[in-house]
């Protein structure tokens, strides 16, 4: 008997319907899986077998022949097992044979005792279904929840391979995971930390509200002590809340990557990744034998924090370069290739040397000038080009420190101004592009968008001159300004919007020469 159920595979972040097709051949008793299984697929079989006679049914005595089409694509994980099995026992009569499969997806890992367990990327697969015409998508209850984030289907949360057979046979109704539609607009971004907490440092506080409001990367370089970790890590909490279209792509390639928080069903915080200064370029970027994604990808609508920045590896700071200005990664194996959405904002943060203390008022430097060189060499001219904004902070007095800030503000306060910002500009690019800030324009984009008044013209010119811009740099002030600009809800550059932006991008004359 040939009988026929539906699962979903992955692609990236991208999920693709399975077709399961099971036929029985009164034969000699055998078990083959076809269609480009990988080794964890054709393991399936004898879980598939053991999770049989465990759930209470009877193995069938004969030839039994799995296909999982298309047989020409790659399937990859466990997530397979419980649609071979339903397909088995529909081919065989456990599943009555009038019980209509069609309009069903069933993804999940069986244990040997037949119950379902989670897999990664649910998220992506009940997209995929719903939007591939699947009306029900049955998963383990681990999962169910993130599933149910995706609105237009029927999603079931499936606890064993029993209840499964019993609802299919209407024995036993399985209830539907209900989304709770306030889950996502009522959390707002932040983690508890706040810009109020930072003391003095207004130079470096307005430096970070200018990139948020325009999505832009920023170098931070100090003495040790100075407040670079604290504003990076409240960068998130004055950034503008995720939309629910970038909160379904976050989801997706956290689900993937199999670092979604227990019981998250969507994420609704501006990811913040932080990565320590061992890692290697494969964890940055993404890869491996099967790819998954990287650092870059996993802050994507978010915040990728390098702490320490020159102590990276040449080769991992220098792979950064592709994904800061194509927002995007593809890796390419033998076997296909995948690509994975990476439209982060960047902070660095550094020591002026390698002992922190080079040009500090106070505190003597302890190393030689050429081991201040060498340390400072470590972040490329090609890199240092990419950093929108580059700020100094200070050393901070003790009356900055004990007293008071009367002008401090709170990071609620701040977001207010960078939520207007990034309207004031979305409203200015409502004209069918994809761009959501400032950061993103091309060169295109730049000269539609980027007007100068007759001064502002005049000392972006002399600034270009003396300064030796390129033509990369070039285009990193005027988005700048652009952004200082949105800040001010002017639609025209003037020229203290364009003085700002040389101010903010004038450090690495000073330490690079």
């Amino acid at each position: 008997m040939l009988s026929a159920t539906y699962s979903a595979g992955l692609c990236g972040i991208d999920g693709f319907p399975v077709t399961v097709e099971c036929n029985q051949k009164n034969s000699l008793q055998g078990f083959e899986l076809v269609g480009l299984p990988d080794l964890a697929v054709k393991e399936a079989k004898e879980r598939v077998r053991t999770a049989c006679y465990n759930s209470g049914y009877p193995f069938p005595y004969s030839r039994i022949t799995v296909n999982l089409a298309p047989a020409d694509r790659k399937k990859e994980g466990t997530a397979f097992d419980a649609a071979i099995l339903t397909a088995i026992f529909h081919s065989s009569g456990t599943i009555r044979r009038d019980v209509d499969l069609s309009g069903k997806c069933i993804v999940g890992e069986l244990s040997l005792s037949g119950e379902l367990r989670g897999v990664r990327g649910i998220l992506c697969m009940c997209a995929a279904a719903k939007d591939h015409g699947f009306s029900e998508f049955y998963a383990p209850i681990s999962n169910a929840t993130e599933a149910a984030a995706v609105e237009g289907i029927t999603v079931y949360a499936v606890p064993n391979m029993r209840a499964l057979v019993m609802h299919l046979n209407g024995e036993q109704t399985l209830m539907p995971v209900s989304r709770d539609p306030d889950a996502f607009s009522g959390l707002l971004p932040g983690s508890g930390v706040d810009f109020i907490d930072v003391r003095g440092q207004s130079m470096a506080k307005r430096a970070m509200e200018i990139a948020a409001a325009g999505g832009h990367n920023i170098l931070l370089i100090g003495p040790p002590g100075t407040g670079k970790s604290m504003l990076a890590k409240r960068l998130p909490s004055i950034l503008p809340p995720m939309t629910f279209a970038e909160a379904i792509e976050t989801t997706k390639i956290h689900s993937v990557s199999g670092v979604l928080p227990e019981g998250v069903s969507l994420l609704a915080t501006r990811p913040f990744r932080a990565p320590h200064h061992t890692m290697s370029p494969v964890s940055l970027v993404g890869g491996g034998v099967n790819p998954l994604p990287g650092e870059v990808s996993l802050a994507n609508n978010g915040v990728l924090f390098l702490d320490e920045f020159p102590e990276f590896p040449k080769q991992v700071t220098d792979a950064l370069r592709q994904p800061l200005e194509d927002r995007r990664v593809t890796i390419t194996r033998a076997n296909g290739r995948v690509t994975y959405p990476c439209a982060f904002m960047l902070v660095g943060a550094m020591n002026p040397c390698r002992c922190g203390y080079f040009g500090h008022p106070t505190h003597q430097c302890t190393c030689k000038p050429d081991d201040v060189k060498r340390y400072i060499s470590r972040i490329s001219g090609p890199m240092l080009d990419r950093m929108d904004i580059q700020i100094e902070l200070p050393s901070l007095s003790y009356d900055e420190i004990s007293a008071p800030d009367e002008h401090a503000e709170t990071s609620e306060v701040i977001r207010t101004r960078v939520t207007a910002a990034r309207e004031f500009a979305r409203n200015r690019m409502s004209d069918g592009n994809k761009i959501f800030c400032n950061a993103q324009l091309d060169a295109a984009g730049i000269h539609k968008y980027c007007a100068l008044d007759a001064s502002a013209s005049v000392l972006l010119k002399a600034a270009y001159d003396r300064m030796g811009l390129s033509a990369r740099g070039y285009d990193r002030i005027l988005r700048v300004a652009r952004t200082i600009a949105d800040l001010d809800a002017s639609e025209l550059i003037r020229s203290q919007h364009i003085a700002e932006a040389i101010q903010l991008r004038s450090l690495d004359r000073k330490y690079w020469g």
